[in-house]
C-alpha cells in the first residue's frame, strides 16, 4: 500500500499522470455543437470529478455523462483509475455496482465522497491508454478489440478515441459488431466536441 511517506516520490516520477489528470478535472459540455446541429448532436455534459486520495492510495476520478436539461439522471456513470506506464498512462475502467445511489457525484461533491472503494467492477480490456503528442493528450482503447458492449441485441466491441487539451475534451464512441466489424451504435456523424465550463482541479490530491 502507498503511504503518505512516500506521497512525494510518487510525485515526481508521476509527471504524466499529474499533467492529465489536471486537464481531465472539469465540467465540460458540448452546448456550442449542439446549437449548431441539434439534430445530430443533444446537449450533453461530462463530468470528471477527482475521488479522494485513499479509494484508490492514488489519482482517481468518478465520471458521468448526462444531458444537460437531467442533471440528476446521467445515462453514464463510471470510476477511473490511472496508472503510470512511463511513456502513457492506462485509465484503468470501473462500473459502479448501485450507480443509482451516486448519480449527480459529478456536480454534487457530498455525494460523491460516499462511493465505497468495494463498490465498483473492474471492466476488464476496457483501460483507455494516453499518450502526449502535438501538446495534447491522445487516448484509446487498449488494443485487441475485447472490450464488449451489448447493444441493441448485439454483442459490440468498443472503438474510442479521445483528444484532451486545456480546455476541451473531444471523444469519439463506436460499438462494432464483432463479427462484421459493422458499426451498431454511436455517433456515424463525427465526435462529441466540449469545452471545460469548470475546473476541478483543485481537488486533486497531489497537486
Amino acid at each position: 500500500m502507498l503511504t503518505r511517506e512516500n506521497h512525494s516520490t510518487k510525485q515526481e516520477e508521476g509527471g504524466l499522470i499529474r499533467e492529465l489528470s489536471r486537464l481531465m478535472a472539469g465540467d465540460f459540455c458540448n452546448r456550442q455543437q449542439s446549437d449548431a446541429d441539434p439534430k445530430d448532436y443533444a446537449h450533453i455534459r461530462i463530468f470528471f470529478r477527482p475521488l479522494p486520495w485513499d479509494f484508490f492510495a492514488g489519482i482517481g476520478f468518478y465520471s458521468e455523462q448526462v444531458y444537460d436539461y437531467d442533471l440528476w439522471n446521467p445515462y453514464r456513470q463510471g470510476i477511473h483509475r490511472l496508472v503510470d506506464k512511463g511513456d502513457r498512462v492506462y485509465i484503468e475502467n470501473y462500473s459502479l455496482k448501485e450507480a443509482e445511489n451516486y448519480a449527480g457525484s459529478g456536480h454534487n461533491r457530498d455525494i460523491l465522497l460516499t462511493i465505497p472503494p468495494d463498490g465498483i467492477e473492474r471492466r476488464y480490456n476496457c483501460s483507455m491508454v494516453f499518450v502526449k503528442e502535438d501538446g495534447m493528450f491522445r487516448g484509446s482503447v487498449e488494443p485487441g478489440n475485447k472490450c464488449f458492449v451489448h447493444r441493441k441485441g448485439v454483442k459490440t466491441y468498443l472503438v474510442s478515441q479521445v483528444e484532451l487539451t486545456e480546455t476541451t475534451w473531444i471523444s469519439w464512441d463506436r460499438g462494432m459488431d464483432l463479427t462484421t466489424g459493422e458499426h451498431i451504435w454511436g455517433s456515424a456523424k463525427g465526435p462529441l466536441k466540449f469545452k471545460k465550463r469548470t475546473s476541478f482541479a483543485e481537488e486533486l490530491p497531489l497537486l
